[in-house]
């Protein structure tokens, strides 16, 4: 099971998204922390650091992450 990290403390960068409004990454656990406008955030676990900059300059956000993220790295609701 992967190292926990305090989720709340990553540092987070705003994206322009319809659903996604931060994301971040810490690199010592290789978590990656997604806040959607609605309030949920999570945690997806063993996400490489390049994953996490190729999210920060993608055209769309949200498409990058269902087809990046969604479905392919375990996550926890934070």
């Amino acid at each position: 099971m992967p190292e926990l990290v305090n989720v709340q403390a990553v540092p987070r960068e705003k994206v322009e998204s319809s659903n996604i409004s931060e994301v971040g990454h810490d690199i010592a656990t290789d978590t990656l922390v997604v806040l959607f406008h609605h309030g949920g955030m999570y945690a997806y676990d063993d996400v490489p650091r390049q994953v996490y900059n190729d999210f920060l300059s993608a055209d769309s956000a949200g498409k990058f992450f269902i087809a990046n993220v969604k479905g392919k790295y375990d996550y926890r609701k934070a």
